[in-house]
């Protein structure tokens, strides 16, 4: 990829990357690398909430409480489903507060119910806990959407980025081989981790220098430690047939964007209704970044405009309302 294929605020902040520690995670072990990302979310101060209603509940499982961090918008709701949302973190970094201002985004463009979803990660839970804990917090999330929490939806959303957009989609095979209580309306997968077998011309351009770097991707998945084949993990090991309308997002300095391309593929092959983004410049974690790399939030603006479209084609005529509190 040329120098010039770079967008002026991300070559900005891949210089000033450069000089820190994050550019080699990898090195700092899972506890420094964790700390060292609460450090920086602390350095950016308290988010904005204005406008979005937001609670946080948890979900009983056969192993544990699972949290969940819900998310509304105040006032009139659109119609439509309620997005169950997976965070980034390659299995082993991630909470409910580092994807905060990404979910209040996307409540306020959207206004739709968002639920994020605060699984076990690696490698104190290796694989499979996390697909575990996604699987069930989204049965969960879809059979006591009214009573727990005081929505009424037409259906469910499966959404994340990254290593959470790899959740969302062998979630969203589970559903369709065995469906929740609200029917699945689409899958909304921002820059997916898809298979661990790469060979991939943006992984050999791509894999150092732009953020996340192939060293990094050997470490998240080594604390893993999810088998190679299994449909659980590797996205192109199980039958696309079936699955619900997408919305994927790639970036074209991501090393991950060609598998998130080749997916794409997979499942148009399949018959599968899908709108293909690229964020063309930009880097892998961008959605997440929109302080740092300003010209994000183009790209997540017009990833929710197609994802607003995707969900009136695929949404029954049937209203989402917030019921009055008991």
């Amino acid at each position: 990829m040329s120098d010039a294929a770079i967008r002026p605020d991300v070559r900005a902040f891949l210089e000033n990357l450069s000089r820190t520690p994050l550019a080699r995670l990898e090195e700092l072990g899972v506890e420094g690398a964790r700390a060292l990302s609460k450090e920086i979310r602390a350095a950016r101060g308290a988010a904005d909430q204005s406008g979005v209603i937001v609670r946080d509940v948890c979900a009983p499982s056969a192993w544990g409480k699972i949290g969940l961090r819900c998310y509304e918008a105040e006032g009139e709701p659109a119609s439509g489903p309620m997005i169950a949302y997976f965070h980034g973190g390659g299995f082993v970094l991630g909470d409910l507060d580092s994807h905060h201002d990404l979910c209040l985004a996307m409540v306020r463009a959207l206004r739709l119910p968002v639920v994020s979803v605060d699984y076990r990660l690696a490698p104190e839970h290796p694989w499979p806990a996390a697909p575990d804990d996604a699987e069930a917090a989204a049965r969960w999330i879809a059979a006591n959407a009214l009573d727990a929490l005081g929505l009424r939806a037409t259906g469910l959303v499966l959404a994340g980025d990254s290593a959470g957009a790899n959740l969302a989609a062998v979630t969203a095979h589970a559903l369709v081989a065995r469906p929740a209580a609200i029917p699945l309306f689409a899958q909304f997968l921002i820059y997916p981790c898809v298979t661990p077998r790469r060979a991939t011309r943006s992984l050999t351009e791509n894999g150092e220098g732009f953020f996340l770097t192939r060293a990094a991707i050997a470490w998240f998945e080594a604390n893993y430690r999810a088998p190679s084949d299994d449909p659980r993990f590797n996205l192109l090991a199980f039958d696309q047939s079936g699955m619900p309308p997408t919305l994927l997002v790639t970036a074209s300095l991501d090393p991950l964007r060609d598998e998130g391309r080749r997916y794409a593929g997979t499942l148009i092959e399949a018959g599968v209704p899908v709108i293909f983004q690229e964020a063309f410049g930009n880097i892998h974690g961008c959605f997440g970044m929109i302080a740092a790399i300003p010209s994000s939030s183009k790209d997540m603006d017009r990833a929710f405009e197609a994802f607003r479209s995707l969900i009136s084609e695929a949404a029954p005529p049937r209203a989402m309302a917030r019921t009055s509190a008991k």
